[in-house]
């Protein structure tokens, strides 16, 4: 008797249509029991000590996989690698073993506790931290115990990866040849879960309520990366179907147009300089987003301006003849640097971040616009120059100017809070194009954390909300004829793709990963039919209202595996 099937829905964030094996993410590490001490003879000084063993073994352990990877995936770890080797926690465990005599693994805990409740308490970029700290303590704890550190579990076959949430280390450690897909009850669509299993590949469904407590080990799962489906015993027609799709190899020729030849750039998100070559190879038109905060993250002094020169330059040579659009630095909130002082801000979310930063530290601009006008000067790349965080006419202006006096005269700005799309009509007199990041976007106009699994929901650039001021901002490049384009994840999601075209887009930049599936499907929609359906989606009344009547609407998708 065929077992019952069930279809557990939740939210695509990376497309793709596999079938396969469930494996569950282990139990977390168990908390050591508050009781736990030493005996009054014990080796006090070297019980201690095997904690800073522990801790040494932990951070090599991240940098090691770290060194592995490239991209946002190396980011992850390598924060989380940061973390770890801060003596902070370390110091306060070593005094719990010497002072209370606690045991060294219940020490690590009550001191994890305490960096956590810290972090929790100073929020902002801190807070969304906290979720590192238990991961290395966990790691820390399975190390003093003589356990295997925590992650993926060992399968004789490739398998679905199911899980409450995953720990940013062990999400960027995922390997794509082992895991299928991967489906959690926590996590949002812009979380580090999202962002990591898109850049690699791996069809991903998070926010899937009740998944951990339905699918079971060895369960025959159907994961459908793109609609946001997971459907528990699937039918012969159904693994059929998907094992035909999965064999397909989708490539780009390397020019975005819908079907009846409206063109669209097809461009490549980068985050550091190693990611350039990968991204050119993959065909991308050029780069939408060159995030240059990596030459100054994890740096006591700002880098000099040789030093930036010589990293843009391994960006724009990649891409000669070809836009590369370089973000100048943005830092604050979850990307603080070293070398400022900022004063304590209770949300740094909404505190001095992005272009704000600029306008405090004038000189980090002046340096990074003098680098880019110089690397700009040795190659032969197309180079605009974009400000981070922008929210009024001002800052505009004040921004372009500083471009100009470098010689820098394609000067954009992003639109990431709500008054910049509101404003983008005279925003974009001032400016010379606006890119989209709809990951913030999402995030200001919602009022949600996107890292946080619970307001999920919230956090999706379906919100029609979110797509009106997307529509704002189209209709303000639109008066002044200035082009915008969008930057964000949700450029990478082809259905979202042909609604972004549709309300007036001109430009997609993604994971380079990504865009042979945008442009398999712009490619067989007509302008009008992507304009229609982008109305749709703005009368919705909820996010998932308007997924669900933009993928009505797509017959392809079927065809396409979408």
């Amino acid at each position: 008797m065929a077992e019952a099937q069930r279809t557990i829905t939740g939210i695509g964030v990376c497309p793709g249509r596999v079938v396969g094996p469930v494996v569950v993410m282990p139990e977390a590490i168990e908390e050591p029991s508050p009781g736990l001490r030493l005996p009054p003879r014990a080796d006090h000084q070297g019980e201690a000590d095997r904690i800073a063993v522990a801790r040494d073994q932990v951070t090599a352990d991240l940098q090691r996989a770290a060194s592995l990877v490239e991209g946002e995936t190396r980011e992850v770890l390598e924060a989380t690698a940061t973390i770890a080797a801060d003596p902070t926690l370390l110091e306060d465990a070593r005094r719990r073993v010497l002072e209370e005599h606690l045991v060294p693994e219940r020490a690590v805990w009550e001191a994890a506790a305490a960096v956590a409740e810290q972090f929790e308490a100073i929020g902002g970029y801190l807070a969304e931290r906290a979720r590192d700290i238990a991961d290395i303590r966990d790691r820390l704890v399975a190390a003093l115990t003589g356990r295997p550190a925590p992650g993926v579990p060992e399968h004789p076959e490739p398998f679905v990866l199911v899980a409450p949430d995953l720990a940013p280390s062990a999400t960027a450690a995922l390997d794509p040849e082992r895991v299928l897909a991967i489906v959690t009850d926590g996590a949002g669509p812009t979380s580090h879960t999202a962002i990591v299993a898109n850049a690699k590949g791996i069809p991903a469904v998070v926010a899937a309520t009740g998944a951990s407590a339905a699918l079971h080990a060895g369960d025959t799962v159907l994961v459908d990366g793109s609609a946001g489906t997971v459907v528990l015993h699937p039918t012969a027609a159904q693994i059929e179907a998907a094992a035909a799709l999965a064999d397909r190899v989708r490539t780009f020729d390397g020019r975005g147009r819908t079907r009846d030849g409206h063109r669209v750039q097809l461009l490549a998100n980068v985050g550091d300089p190693a990611g350039a070559e990968p991204a050119a190879r993959a065909g991308a038109e050029g780069v939408g987003l060159f995030r240059s905060e990596f030459c100054f993250l994890d740096r006591d002094q700002p880098p000099t301006v040789a030093e930036q020169v010589a990293a843009y330059r391994t960006v724009l040579s990649a891409f000669g003849g070809r836009k590369v659009v370089v973000r100048t630095l943005d830092s604050g909130a979850d990307k603080p640097l070293n070398f400022l002082s900022v004063d304590d801000e209770e949300n740094p979310a909404l505190g001095v971040r992005g272009l704000r930063t600029a306008g405090r530290w004038p000189e980090l601009l002046e340096d990074q616009l003098a680098a880019i006008a110089a690397a700009r000067d040795a190659e032969s790349a197309e180079v605009w120059v974009m400000a981070p965080m922008v929210s009024t006419v001002a800052e505009t202006e004040w921004f372009v100017a500083r471009c100009a006096a470098h010689g820098l005269d394609v000067a954009g700005v992003m639109v990431e809070v709500p008054s910049a799309a509101l404003l983008a009509g005279p925003i974009l007199a001032r400016a010379r194009f606006a890119s989209i990041g709809t990951n913030d976007l999402t995030q200001y106009t919602m009022a949600a954390d996107r890292l946080l699994g619970s307001l999920a929901e919230l956090s999706d650039p379906w919100q029609p909300a979110v797509l009106q001021l997307v529509a704002a901002t189209c209709a303000g490049g639109a008066q002044q004829d200035r082009p915008v384009g969008v930057c964000g994840e949700a450029a990478s999601n082809p259905v979202l793709a042909v609604v972004l075209v549709g309300l007036g887009v001109s430009s997609l930049s993604m994971t380079a990963r990504a865009i042979p599936d945008v442009a398999a499907l712009l490619a067989e929609v007509d302008l009008a039919d992507a304009q229609r359906l982008a109305q749709l989606a703005l009368v919705a009344e909820s996010a998932a209202d308007a997924r669900a009547v933009v993928r009505a609407g797509l017959p392809q998708l079927a065809e396409l595996g979408l």
